[in-house]
């Protein structure tokens, strides 16, 4: 993926994703599969599938942008992830592993950032007006 260089005053910052690709930071947990806490390990390996999600997923994979998993699972759940991923069929670019358990999550970053909470269905993504908390200028 071709990243487009940035300057400001003179100097590179970071780069940035062409305009029409989307990186998007997927959940695994309740969002692609069945909801199993760490502290339950033996169940990821046999976790059910969301259907929709594989298809969806893949279908952005394949359109080009950048599919990376963001889990709340551990390093020592990484080979256990990565293999019911694989066996799932799962196109992806990367897997972060130990985001903060708990949810209410609010995320601050000097690049554009666009939240979509999983409800239980994965469908294509619509344009919608809502009101979001941002930094007093």
């Amino acid at each position: 993926m071709e990243l487009i260089e940035k300057l400001e005053n003179g100097q590179l910052i970071s780069p940035v994703l062409p305009a029409h690709v989307k990186n998007y930071l997927i959940d695994i947990d309740g969002t692609i599969c069945d909801d199993i806490p760490n502290e339950q390990p033996e169940r990821m390996a046999t976790a059910a599938l969301y259907p929709e999600a594989l298809v969806t997923l893949n279908k952005w994979f394949d359109e080009g942008h950048i599919i990376t998993f963001f889990t709340s699972r551990t390093e020592e759940h990484r080979a256990v992830t990565e293999k019911w991923l694989a066996d799932n069929g799962f196109k992806y670019h990367g897997l972060l592993m130990g985001k903060p358990r708990g949810g209410n999550y609010h995320w601050i970053d000097n690049h554009m950032v666009r939240a979509t909470r999983y409800e239980g269905r994965f469908t294509d993504l619509i344009n919608k007006e809502v009101t979001i908390q941002v930094f007093e200028e």
